[in-house]
């Protein structure tokens, strides 16, 4: 909610061109995706048609019906939407979105064939061990143990301590987390689960990275040129 409409279109488009200069994000080895507010869906699906950039959107209802101001993942599909976010922290913290409102989300967003882009993260800096067991919690509670359910979700990292912050967590906890995060995933089977870091994520990140598949970009992007520079970090890492 930072940009009103037309900021927002003309932000999307500079992001188009970043894409479009890169004919390699083609092959698919680097999926990058784009997350404005409701309003603007309709226009950037016509935007990003035929590129590699792929929408989203920012959150999602639980159900079709009689639930006024909500947004149903079925409507969101109609409009070709690919990911929906659920859970961040701000919507926890400030909408009371606790894990049983997550879980119906992640549900409807799946019976919709969305991806679910599932946030998930500490409130405070901890040994990374303790956060991962945490985020692990929260894994299992927004899909209800259904671990072939989580098998559909992409997860997005963001300690909620770092949210906001001048700088990222430090690579190596982030690292270390995430590679916990595994180690108990792969009791389901899902330790290659495509798991994002974002909480002030920035260029130079990436590259610093191990176990992390991606970066979820926030205020650092509000300058496209920055997120032509993660694409090209991204790009440059080995398959």
């Amino acid at each position: 909610m930072y940009m009103g409409f037309r900021h927002t279109m003309s932000w999307l488009e500079q992001l188009r061109r970043e894409v479009d200069a890169r004919p390699a994000l083609v092959a698919g080895r680097v999926v990058p995706f784009v997350i404005p507010s409701f309003p603007m869906l309709p226009a950037a699906a016509q935007m990003l048609e035929d590129s590699p950039l792929l929408l989203g959107a920012q959150n999602c209802g639980w159900a079709d019906g009689p639930w006024t101001g909500e947004v149903s993942p079925s409507l969101l599909a109609e409009l070709d939407v690919r990911f929906v976010e659920i859970g961040h922290a701000e919507r926890r913290r400030h909408f009371a979105e606790d894990d049983p409102v997550v879980a119906l989300k992640v549900r409807a967003a799946v019976d919709a064939r969305l991806t679910p882009l599932l946030c998930v993260g500490e409130e405070t800096a901890s040994d990374p061990p303790v956060s991962a067991s945490f985020v692990y919690r929260q894994i299992s509670a927004a899909v209800r143990e259904d671990w072939a359910t989580a098998g559909r979700l992409v997860i997005a990292y963001e300690p909620v301590w770092a949210i906001g912050e001048p700088e990222p967590a430090r690579a190596a906890y982030v690292s270390d987390v995430v590679n916990h995060l595994r180690d108990l995933l792969d009791e389901h089977g899902l330790a290659g689960l495509p798991i994002i870091y974002g909480g002030s994520a920035k260029p130079g990140l990436l590259p610093e990275l191990r176990g992390v598949s991606g970066l979820f970009l926030g205020r650092f992007a509000h300058d496209p040129a920055n997120f032509g520079r993660v694409l090209d970090e991204a790009l440059g890492l080995p398959n």
